[in-house]
């Protein structure tokens, strides 16, 4: 997944979910967020940000926050990303479902079922599978988890995915660290205990929990390496 026209920044702050201000070159620029988690841990005032400018006259905002320095580590932050990487990586097939042992047919991204919308569907000659994939930021002492904030839309997916399973459907849940060289993946029950619980329910029921690294550039970012999962 690649970015163009990319340029560097000294973040300010950030009055609501979807705005931020930072300084360019000396110019203070009003700056689209492309994530709606808290990320207080990453937006520190004065940190180093990269921007995507857009070649769309029309919109409001000129740039898009897409990653952040965090202690030398760079940390990408496009909630929208993710997605299209994990559809990346399964049409050159460097990712391998676990269990879907047969040609995948067919890739199609936010598929319908029962009351949720899933991240991506899969067919193959005889199996079905769905996918939900949740990006994550949120790092400490080299262990990422998530969420960063209560999601109930979270637990109500996970809740459909194991219905999924259930009905027939292979089900997978894929957290995509958004950044390389972390120990493990948990669920951050701190902050969201619900989510926790239901990810060990959705385990112990047979939807796979995976959780992968990557490779984060200034313009680019690509789907890496299998994390540990530690529920």
């Amino acid at each position: 997944m690649k970015y163009n026209k990319v340029v560097e920044a000294k973040f300010i702050e950030r009055p609501n979910r979807f705005v931020a201000y930072c300084d360019i070159n000396g110019e203070i620029e009003k700056i689209h967020v492309k994530n709606t988690g808290r990320c207080k841990e990453l937006l520190v005032p004065g940190c180093t940000v990269y921007l995507e400018e857009s070649d769309n006259p029309n919109r409001k905002t000129k740039y898009s926050l897409i990653s952040v320095i965090k202690e030398n580590r760079l940390i990408n932050m496009d909630s929208q990303v993710t997605n299209k990487m994990v559809c990346e990586a399964l049409k050159d097939k460097s990712l391998i479902l676990p269990g879907f042992d047969e040609e995948i047919t067919l890739i199609k991204p936010e598929k319908t079922y029962e009351n949720s919308r899933f991240d991506v569907y899969l067919e193959g000659k005889t199996k079905k599978a769905f996918i939900e994939i949740k990006g994550c930021t949120l790092e400490e002492d080299n262990i990422v988890k998530f969420p960063d904030a209560k999601t109930d839309r979270g637990v109500k997916h996970v809740k459909e995915l194991i219905k999924a399973k259930e009905d027939g459907y292979l089900a997978y849940i894929i957290i995509v660290i958004q950044m390389k060289d972390v120990l493990y993946f948990t669920p951050n029950i701190e902050r969201h205990k619900e989510f926790g619980d239901v990810l060990k329910e959705a385990d112990e029921k047979g939807v796979k929990i995976l959780a992968y690294d990557s490779i984060v550039n200034i313009d680019n970012i690509k789907l890496n390496k299998p994390v540990k999962v530690v529920l």
